[in-house]
């Protein structure tokens, strides 16, 4: 298929506990990644080789936001829920919507908190969340 492809960062949509969150950082400002392989592999001494799948279908999932973001009040809320109560894990969603990827998990929670750094500029937050699994159809990794 010919044509001018478009990529609108701004229609990008992170959803985390049915709150969409705002003030991404310039450059990568998400980032989806597989906790494993899908599939290991094991080969014989006559070179037969099997596969076996590797049933773990979690991510890990970092968000990038400006120091300003008012969303990081709301991340750090969350993980302070989580921390004291245990009620910081809920649905995350990443969807583009000037493309075709989308990505859901019913359970995801925030792993590890942003640093806080001050400097003479402003600067970024990175929230790093983990998932439960991902049910079928839930990842995919479309284009524009």
């Amino acid at each position: 298929m010919s044509g001018v492809k478009t990529y609108l960062p701004d229609e990008v949509v992170v959803t985390f506990l049915g709150v969409p969150l705002s003030g991404f950082a310039d450059g990568d400002f998400i980032t989806v990644s597989p906790n494993s392989e899908g599939w290991t592999k094991q080969i014989g001494a006559d070179g037969e080789v099997a596969r076996s799948r590797t049933n773990d279908f979690t991510h890990n999932v970092e968000v990038t936001l400006m120091q300003t973001s008012e969303s990081n009040l709301y991340m750090s809320g969350i993980a302070e829920a989580d921390r004291i109560s245990g009620t910081g894990k809920g649905p995350l969603s990443v969807t583009d919507l000037s493309g075709n990827s989308l990505h859901f998990w019913a359970e995801a929670w925030i792993e590890i908190n942003s640093d806080d750094t001050f400097g003479k500029e402003t600067g970024d937050r990175t929230w790093k969340l983990t998932t439960g699994q991902s049910s079928l159809g839930s990842n995919i990794v479309g284009g524009n």
